[in-house]
C-alpha cells in the first residue's frame, strides 16, 4: 500500500509541475504579441540578444546549487544546509553582477547591442541575481514535496512578469527598459513569496566543508547547462553579427510559435521518464518502448502538420482588429517548419533518453548536447549568409537532428531496442508528401483542411489499435 500512495504521489506531483511548466510557457507567449505591436522588429532583437545572453550567464549564477541542495537534502536535515547554498549563490552573486556592471559596455558593444544600451545589462543583473536567491528555497519545496506552493509561487512571478510588461510598454511606453524593470519586480515577487520559510529556515552560518562536497556535486552542471542553452540562444549573438538586429527580433517572433511544438513534447516528457522507469524490468519492456515511439511519431507528425499548415493562417487573421504577431514580423514565418520540426526531432531525442538513464551513463548527454550546439554553430555560419534568418531556422532544425541521431546511436550500442523501422519509414514518408502537395497547392486553406482529416486515417491502416489501448491503460495505471 505504502509503495502504491508513494507512485500515485509522484504521479501527482508530476502532473502539478508538469501544469506549472506548461502555464509559464502559455503565459511568456502572450508576451510576444505584446513585443511585436508595441517594439520594433530591431528592439525586439535587442531584448532577444540580451535574453540569450541572461540564459548562459544565469548558469554561473546558480551554478547548480539547487540540484546539490537535492543531493544532500536525504542526508543532511541541519539549517546549514539550506544556509550555505542560499549565503553562496548570494555572495557569488553580488561579485558578478559587480564584474558585469563594470563590463557593461563593452559586453553590450560585443553582444551587438551597441554601448548605449549597456543599461540593459545592469538591469539583467538584477534579474540574475534575485533568480539565483530563489533556486535553493524552490529546491527545498520540491524536497519537501509542496508542489502546490511551487507551483502558486512561480505562477505569481510570471503573472507579475507579464501585467508588468504589458504596463511598462502600453501604458508608460518605456520601451525595452522597462522589459528588464518589469523581470526585476516578478522575480521580487517570487522571492518574497518564499521570504517566510527563507527566514524560518535561515541561520547566519556558512559551512566551508559543506560548500565545498556541494560545489564539487554542482560544478559539472556549469558545461552541462550551457551546452544545453547553447544549443537554443547561439543563433542569435550569431545572427546579429551576420545579419543585424532586425533580422533578430523577426526572427525571435516567429521562434516562438514553436512554443506550442515543444509544449506537447514537454508533456509527453513529464509522464515518459517515470514511465519507462517503471517498467523497465518487465519482460516486454522494449517491445512495448518500441511501439510507443510509433504512437509518438504518429500522434506528434500530425500535430506538426497542423501547426505547420494553420500557424500563418491564424497570425495573419484578425481578432478584433488585431493579429497574433504584427504584421512587420511576417517575413520571418518562413521559419516557423523548421522550428516545429526541431521540437519534433527533440521528442525523438526524448523517447531515446531511456538509454543513458538506464543504463546510469547520463554524462554522454552533455557531449551530444555540445554536439548539437556545434551543429547549430556551424549551419549558422555557413547558412546565414546566404539567405538569412532562414539559415538558423535550418540551424535548430539540424541541431536537434543531430542530437536525436547521436543519442539512438548510442541507444543502440548500449540499451538496443528493435523500433518498428518500416512504420516509422512510412509515416515519415507521408508527411513529407503532404508537405510537398500543400507546397503544389500553394498553401491553400481548403486543401491543408483535407490533408489533416485524412492523415490520421492513412496513419491508422498501419497501427494496431490494441496496442494503443494497451499503452493508454498502462500509462494511467501509472498515475493512480
Amino acid at each position: 500500500m505504502e509503495l502504491k500512495l508513494k507512485v500515485k504521489t509522484l504521479g501527482k506531483e508530476t502532473l502539478i509541475y508538469g501544469t506549472s511548466t506548461i502555464v509559464a510557457r502559455l503565459l511568456n507567449f502572450f508576451l510576444v504579441p505584446l513585443y511585436t505591436y508595441y517594439l520594433a522588429p530591431q528592439d525586439y532583437g535587442i531584448i532577444a540578444a540580451v535574453f540569450a545572453f541572461m540564459a548562459l550567464v544565469n548558469i554561473i549564477y546558480q551554478y547548480g546549487m539547487d540540484q546539490a541542495y537535492l543531493r544532500f537534502a536525504k542526508e543532511n536535515k541541519t539549517k546549514e544546509l539550506f544556509a550555505t547554498p542560499l549565503i553562496a549563490v548570494f555572495t557569488s552573486g553580488v561579485f558578478i553582477s559587480l564584474i558585469l556592471w563594470l563590463l557593461s559596455a563593452p559586453l553590450a558593444d560585443f553582444l551587438g547591442i551597441g554601448a548605449k544600451y549597456s543599461n540593459l545589462i545592469k538591469l539583467a543583473c538584477f534579474v540574475m541575481a534575485l533568480d539565483a536567491l530563489n533556486i535553493v528555497p524552490f529546491a527545498k519545496l520540491r524536497f519537501e514535496h509542496k508542489a502546490w506552493q511551487f507551483m502558486l509561487t512561480r505562477t505569481a512571478s510570471i503573472v507579475v512578469n507579464v501585467i508588468g510588461n504589458v504596463l511598462v510598454l502600453a501604458y508608460f511606453k518605456s520601451g525595452v527598459k522597462g522589459i528588464f524593470i518589469a523581470g526585476i519586480f516578478a522575480s521580487l515577487t517570487s522571492l518574497l513569496l518564499l521570504l517566510p520559510m527563507i527566514l524560518k529556515n535561515f541561520v547566519c552560518r556558512f559551512d566551508k566543508k559543506l560548500f565545498k562536497e556541494m560545489f564539487l556535486f554542482s560544478w559539472p552542471f556549469i558545461p552541462a547547462g550551457m551546452a544545453s542553452i547553447l544549443v537554443n540562444v547561439i543563433d542569435k549573438p550569431i545572427l546579429i553579427h551576420l545579419a543585424g538586429l532586425k533580422a533578430v527580433g523577426i526572427y525571435q517572433a516567429n521562434f516562438k510559435i514553436g512554443v506550442f511544438m515543444m509544449l506537447v513534447v514537454s508533456m509527453f516528457d513529464q509522464a515518459w521518464r517515470p514511465f519507462f522507469i517503471q517498467y523497465s524490468s518487465e519482460t516486454d519492456a522494449k517491445e512495448l518502448f518500441a511501439k510507443i515511439f510509433t504512437y509518438f511519431t504518429a500522434i506528434t507528425t500530425w500535430i506538426f502538420l497542423g501547426l505547420t499548415f494553420l500557424m500563418p493562417v491564424i497570425i495573419k487573421t484578425p481578432v478584433f482588429g488585431h493579429h497574433l504577431i504584427a504584421p512587420a514580423y511576417w517575413e520571418g514565418m518562413k521559419i516557423i517548419p523548421l522550428v516545429l520540426g526541431g521540437y519534433l526531432f527533440y521528442g525523438f531525442y526524448i523517447n531515446f533518453m531511456i538509454a543513458p538513464v538506464l543504463t546510469k551513463r547520463t554524462r554522454v548527454l552533455m557531449w551530444i548536447t555540445l554536439l548539437g550546439a556545434a551543429s547549430s554553430i556551424l549551419t549558422n555560419f555557413t547558412l546565414v549568409p546566404m539567405v538569412g534568418i532562414i539559415g538558423a531556422g535550418w540551424a535548430i532544425f539540424v541541431s536537434y537532428i543531430v542530437m536525436a541521431v547521436s543519442l539512438f546511436i548510442f541507444l543502440q550500442r548500449n540499451y538496443p531496442i528493435e523500433y518498428e523501422y518500416k512504420k516509422i519509414a512510412f509515416i515519415i514518408s507521408v508527411v513529407l508528401v503532404f508537405l510537398a502537395l500543400n507546397n503544389l497547392f500553394r498553401n491553400a486553406l481548403n486543401t491543408q483542411i483535407i490533408l489533416l482529416v485524412i492523415y490520421p486515417f492513412i496513419i491508422s491502416s498501419i497501427l494496431e489499435k490494441d496496442n494503443f489501448l494497451k499503452i493508454k491503460k498502462l500509462f494511467l495505471k501509472r498515475k493512480h
